[in-house]
C-alpha cells in the first residue's frame, strides 16, 4: 500500500515534516482558501496558523478533521511551538524518546531513536497530538481524556504504550 511520501515545508517561520497522504486534501483546500496545488504540508502549515491565530481554538479540531494515513511535526519558530500528531490508524511510522541529555527526539526509523535514546522510546500513539503549548499528549477523538502510560517490560526496547482513560466520545467528521 501507498501511503503517500515524506514532504518538508516552511512558510511564515513555521516549518513542518509531513509523511503520509490526506485523503481528504481536497476539501481541506477548499476549508482554508488553498490553491489546488496546496499539498499536505502547506495544510497542515495553514490548519497550524488557524489554531495559533483563532485561540481558543481546541487542536483537537484542527487533527480531527484530516482523515488519511499520516504522521506530521510542525514547529513554529515565532513562539517556540512544537505540534506533532499522527492518524488513528498508525500505518506511517512515528516513534519518540527522551535522550541521554533530556530532550524529546522523534523519528520515523526506531533504530536510528535507540541509538539515542537508549530504552526509553516508544511509537507514538495512533490518533493522539502532543503540542509544547498544551504540555501533554491528547487524543483527538476525546481531547478531554487523559492518555496513560502503561510501562512496557524490560525485556522490551519500547518504554511504553499508551491508552485513552475513561469513556469514548467519538466526533463526526464533517
Amino acid at each position: 500500500m501507498d501511503d503517500g511520501c515524506r514532504s518538508f515545508g516552511v512558510k511564515d517561520d513555521i516549518f513542518c515534516l509531513f509523511e503520509g497522504m490526506l485523503d481528504n486534501l481536497g476539501s481541506l483546500r477548499q476549508q482554508y482558501g488553498l490553491a489546488k496545488c496546496a499539498d499536505e504540508v502547506m495544510l497542515v502549515i495553514e490548519a497550524y496558523k488557524a489554531l495559533r491565530d483563532r485561540a481558543p481554538y481546541p487542536p483537537s479540531h484542527v487533527v480531527g478533521h484530516l482523515a488519511g494515513n499520516f504522521a506530521f511535526l510542525v514547529f513554529d519558530k515565532s513562539t517556540s511551538t512544537l505540534f506533532v500528531a499522527s492518524d488513528q490508524s498508525g500505518r506511517v511510522p512515528l516513534y519518540w524518546g527522551i535522550t541521554a541529555d533530556g530532550f524529546v527526539a522523534f523519528s520515523d526509523d526506531a533504530e536510528m531513536l535507540k541509538s539515542a535514546c537508549g530504552k526509553s522510546i516508544a511509537s507514538f500513539p495512533q490518533g493522539c497530538f502532543f503540542s509544547t503549548t498544551v504540555g501533554e499528549i491528547r487524543s483527538y477523538e476525546n481531547p478531554k481524556n487523559k492518555i496513560i502510560a502503561i510501562p512496557a517490560p524490560d525485556e522490551e526496547i519500547w518504554g511504553a504504550t499508551f491508552k485513552v482513560e475513561g469513556p469514548a466520545v467519538v466526533l463526526a467528521r464533517e
